[in-house]
């Protein structure tokens, strides 16, 4: 079967940095779904009943300056004439009592709807920002192992913060604020054509232009200040996270002044982009309340001259200062929904980037689980490359027979590890093909392939959780007495019932509180507990002495029984047994056969045999005159059971 090369996952530049204000509309055509769900009736019933208590929240805000203008009338006697007591109904409305509690009722209706309102939207918004971060998250995981070894943890989870908080100011100010305060303005300049004339409209529409033209041009002039705000926060939690996950290594080196130090330039970077962005927001306050007290003066200097003229009453001028202040809520909060708005997507753009990144690895149309009869694995003239200009596999072909070892070795650079990698579709294969039972991996489900396969990596990384939670995540069903079977076949279940808390202790960060073989281990109980036909090894007994080694390879070999297994090995005398030895050297088979076979060639393979044995024996020797009490003379050699050292002698032995 032809295969061809797949792309690496390709970012969609940030709409919000290329397109300015066309990129809110499409932030709000993807955020529209999940406040609009088609599976949700009871938030869509949500948003309708906020979207009606916020009309009657406005409605009531505009009767609140003619109740304070009718109390002042009633007051001051203008306009009206002397009403008999007799009257009771008319003398009821014309009362400055009455019309000031009006004006209380209106200012308490106004703050219960609005309130209620809030409330009854909060699920809506809630729900939008938890089932974005949740899709976020997942796609994450979606990504390619390449994705990952490009980025820092500390700066992924920083994008997922901010784009989560982005999404909430976007959710609530937008559908709850936005429109409904452009009404508002509109309602209330028909209010005051009818109550006044042109005149005040003319002025009102002036400062209301003005004052959005500052708020634009200076929110355009903050964004690129918020943005390296952003960038230098996202650097400094990075550098934190990174230096605090190698804890260990920053003890050896005795570097915490510099690591200090590393941190603070960039906590020093942050402190500057702040210290702009806040003074640029004074700026922009300042210049937003002159412009309004400007138009606010000449309204009321036209009304006081009316009062003068007795065109108005006190009233009148009581109501416009009333009416100018209610516009100025709304419109300092239309400048403000615009700055947040900005920033949000700003803040949500990387998340909005990462989510429309395209995986390197997925399952193809109408993807098939993969059904695992016998477990054979076969490699067929495979080739691939992290770098088009540097090709790790050359035309690799190899079988894995059904319930059969096949180990590799070869040196350091050599695409050992990689064919793990490509077995799990970690990558896609750039050309050639990977077959289990005869099907193409790249025809089946992720899920079922992987499902499919037990790894034991070189480097374990554990959960911050407890042994026994460690343990199971390779089979979450397990029960807790098949959990310390697997524990006791990895030769793991005495340790942990000596220790305080038992299966139920803490392993730390990354597993921090455990030794590299505990965590080695472990990781080998959690595969046997997964059970699967194929094995994938790699060096998994490398942190692990020589006397456990011993006890972990008979346990491997237990398990490994009647499985599929593919050991990528460093330690050569971890893989004596092996059905076949293949001996990789720059991305292609140079030997292959049984141990014995291998010795006989007297090729690659046996010069990297005879080294490492070499290398025991002086051990041993050095060992043996330490225990007879006498000093060593020389610097015993570099222990060779770590992948560097193994390294260096596999490459001499190909030199």
């Amino acid at each position: 079967m032809a295969s061809t090369n797949t792309p690496p996952e390709t970012e969609t530049p940030p709409q919000a940095a290329a397109d300015g204000g066309a990129s809110l509309v499409r932030t709000l055509v993807n955020l529209w779904p999940h406040i609009w769900p088609g599976d949700r009736a009871d938030l869509k019933w949500r948003v309708v009943w906020s979207l009606v208590l916020l009309l009657l929240a406005k409605l009531a805000t505009l009767s609140v300056p003619f109740t304070f203008k009718w109390a002042i009338d009633a007051l001051t006697g203008a306009d009206t004439a002397p009403v008999q007591p007799s009257n009771w109904l008319l003398w009821l409305i014309a009362s400055p009592l009455l019309m000031t509690a009006t004006y209380g009722a209106g200012r308490i209706l106004m703050a219960l709807l609005t309130q209620w309102r809030d409330g009854i939207f909060a699920k809506v918004a809630m729900h939008a920002v938890r089932r974005l971060a949740y899709l976020t998250f997942v796609h994450m995981h979606e990504l390619s192992l390449r994705f990952h070894l490009e980025r820092r943890t500390g700066g992924l989870t920083r994008v997922l913060e901010r784009g989560r908080l982005g999404i909430e100011v976007i959710v609530r100010m937008v559908i709850l604020q936005l429109v409904p305060t452009i009404v508002e303005v509109t309602l209330l300049t028909a209010v005051l054509l009818w109550q006044f004339d042109w005149r005040y409209v003319l002025v009102t529409l002036i400062t209301v232009v003005i004052y959005m033209w500052f708020t634009y041009v200076a929110t355009e002039w903050r964004i690129d200040i918020r943005r390296r705000m952003n960038d230098s926060d996202t650097e400094a939690n990075t550098k934190a996270i990174d230096s605090l996950l190698n804890y260990e290594t920053v003890k050896y080196f005795s570097a915490e002044a510099r690591e200090a130090t590393r941190y603070d330039r960039s906590m020093e970077r942050y402190e500057r982009a702040s210290v702009k962005t806040y003074t640029s927001l004074a700026v922009l306050n300042i210049g937003q309340n002159v412009i309004f007290t400007i138009g606010l003066t000449a309204t009321m200097l036209m009304c006081a001259i009316g009062v003068r003229n007795g065109t108005n009453t006190v009233g009148d001028f009581v109501m416009i200062n009333a009416m100018m202040i209610q516009l100025y809520q709304p419109l300092n909060f239309m400048g403000m929904v615009y700055r947040e708005i900005k920033q949000a997507v700003i803040d949500i753009e990387k998340m909005f980037g990462m989510l429309a990144r395209s995986p390197e690895v997925k399952d193809v149309p109408g993807a098939k689980a993969l059904v695992v009869s016998s477990g054979r694995v076969q490699f067929d003239d495979v080739h691939f490359a992290y770098d088009p200009e540097r090709k790790i596999l050359q035309g690799l072909s190899f079988e894995v027979p059904a319930g059969k070892t096949v180990a590799i070795v070869g040196p350091s650079g050599a695409g050992k590890s990689t064919i793990s990698r490509l077995l799990f579709r970690l990558y896609e294969v750039s050309g050639g093909r990977i077959l289990i039972d005869g099907q193409d991996i790249r025809e089946v489900t992720q899920r079922s392939l992987r499902g499919s396969i037990g790894m034991v990596p070189q480097d374990t990384v554990l959960f911050n959780d407890t042994i026994r939670y460690n343990i199971r995540y390779g089979r979450w069903e397990a029960t807790d007495a098949e959990v310390e079977e697997a524990a006791r076949l990895a030769q793991i279940d005495a340790f942990i019932r000596r220790s305080p808390q038992g299966y139920e202790t803490e392993v730390g960060e990354r597993g921090l509180k455990l030794s590299g073989g505990e965590k080695q281990r472990v990781a080998i109980a959690r595969t046997i507990l997964k059970g699967p036909p194929i094995l994938v090894l790699d060096e998994a007994t490398s942190a692990l002495d020589s006397h456990t080694e011993r006890e972990i390879q008979d346990a491997l070999e237990g398990v490994s029984r009647g499985r599929t297994s593919l050991v990528i090995a460093h330690r050569l005398s971890t893989i004596v047994g092996a059905d076949e030895i293949i001996v990789l050297d720059r991305g292609r088979i140079v030997e292959r056969g049984t141990h014995a076979a291998l010795l006989v060639k007297d090729g690659l393979y046996a010069s990297m045999w005879n080294r490492q044995r070499e290398a025991e024996q002086a051990r041993e020797r050095l060992a043996q005159v330490a225990d007879e009490g006498e000093a060593p003379n020389r610097r015993p050699p570099k222990a060779t059971d770590e992948d560097d050292d193994d390294d260096d002698v596999v490459t001499a032995a190909a030199e």
